[in-house]
């Protein structure tokens, strides 16, 4: 879409979402955060949609363009501009005509540049904002004058909570943890804090009674009460820390918390965000390629070393991308960390060479490392190179596209647009 056209769209669609969100009121909460937003977003509408009618961000819509489409009820028109026309119809037609409408709106909001959440999220007013996690070195720093200044734009969400909302903190980021005394709203914080709000605990691998591990159970402590927690098909502490985060949304709102709970067992998981798939050769595949940062590759890999089995364990590594002057350093760290969880160490991508150089520094043997300069290379040398029972943890930025490493890896071929992120028609062009 053309920038002036971009711009045009947004303003209009911009000007309907106020007229729409001013005569159906619907209650709003907004996430943020540079790592887990999506998967919070999906476990905090699970829980809502069991007491109201609730509407969530499609996808990754989380854009100035993205908040509109959510809260209109519309598909992405990308470049066509009858799609786009028919778009504000409709929008002003939920305006003119009375329709059903949500009762809640989950909302994720992103930034990428500075000035992005004034841009996103400022004509907002939420009952609830929820921020995740900020990291050390979070992704889109580069564009950003230092970690302090991030922080200080994803904190900007907080600017639009009422004055009777509620804020939901992550208690194990010091960063978002620190936003508590200066957002002067009720707060409800979550994570492994002894002093969070709702506290989790005993967190580990859910194995089938066969062996296979199927999915991550912990306990959650809240109220005075403790309650078991089992979530199915994913790994990671993400998953946990968006479950956490859904059941502080719900604490902070009084619902019920069992039914809360039993929400989570097994909703609609998000793809490419340490999704367990089926993989060829009765491998097992851990897919995380959505996105990349430092903080989240550390906690994949980490998850992966937990995992008990007898077979090999392989990391495939896409460029973690949007780290500036971060770049080098970050990449490294990682390859060291690889070289602890994995045996073997697949490379994708030109500032993926780093992983490389990591790994071979913390003790790796080369013969255990294959580097490839893109997703297409590595796709072509895995399908052969993968053995029966082979653990494969993938992961990458978006614009490493390590999704088609997974799409050869899969087994059902005829759910990879359901499995797998970017099977769009725009993103299978690109």
């Amino acid at each position: 879409m053309k920038n002036s056209f971009k711009k045009i769209i947004s303003f209009i669609l911009k000007v309907e979402c106020k007229l729409v969100l001013w005569k159906y009121k619907p209650k709003i909460v907004a996430i943020t955060g540079t790592v887990g937003k999506t998967s919070t977003k999906d476990a905090v509408y699970a829980v809502l949609s069991q007491f109201y009618f609730v509407r969530k961000s499609e996808k990754s819509y989380n854009s100035e363009i993205g908040l509109p489409l959510t809260i209109l009820g519309i598909p992405n028109g990308w470049n066509d501009p009858a799609t786009w026309f028919l778009n504000i119809f409709k929008g002003i037609w939920l305006f003119i005509w009375p329709h059903k409408y949500p009762e809640w709106l989950v909302l994720e909001v992103g930034v990428g540049k500075p000035g992005d959440m004034k841009k996103t999220a400022s004509w907002i007013k939420t009952d609830a904002v929820i921020i995740t996690t900020i990291g050390t070195t979070p992704v889109h720093i580069e564009f950003f004058n230092s970690r302090d200044h991030l922080i200080k734009e994803k904190s900007g969400l907080i600017d639009t909570l009422k004055k009777e909302g509620v804020l939901i903190l992550n208690a194990d980021d010091e960063a978002v943890l620190n936003m508590k005394s200066k957002a002067k709203r009720r707060s409800v914080t979550y994570g492994f804090q002894e002093k969070a709000d709702v506290a989790g605990s005993g967190d580990q691998i859910f194995y089938s009674e066969k062996g296979e591990p199927t999915g991550i159970i912990f306990r959650v402590d809240t109220g005075g009460s403790s309650l078991p927690v089992f979530i199915d098909g994913v790994f990671g502490r993400n998953h946990i820390y968006a479950g956490l985060a859904a059941l502080a949304f719900s604490f902070g709102e009084k619902l019920n918390m069992l039914t809360a709970v039993n929400a989570l067992k097994n909703y609609e998981l998000p793809p490419g965000r340490m999704r367990l798939l089926k993989g060829i050769k009765d491998s097992m595949i851990i897919d995380d390629t959505y996105n990349s940062s430092p903080f989240a590759c550390e906690a994949a890999l980490n998850t992966l070393g937990e995992i008990k089995s007898e077979k090999r364990k392989i990391v495939i590594l896409g460029d973690m991308l949007e780290l500036g002057k971060h770049t080098e350093d970050a990449h490294k760290k990682i390859g060291e960390l690889a070289k602890e969880k994995a045996d073997i160490l697949i490379t994708s991508g030109p500032r993926a060479k780093f992983f490389k150089q990591g790994a071979l520094q913390a003790g790796m043997k080369e013969e255990n490392i294959f580097e490839f300069l893109n997703s297409l290379e590595t796709s072509n040398f895995v399908k052969d190179f993968i053995m029966n029972g082979d653990i494969i943890l993938v992961k990458g930025s978006q614009g490493a596209r390590m999704e088609r490493v997974t799409e050869v890896l899969l087994l059902d071929q005829k759910r990879k647009s359901e499995l797998l992120v970017r099977q769009d028609e725009e993103w299978l062009k690109r």
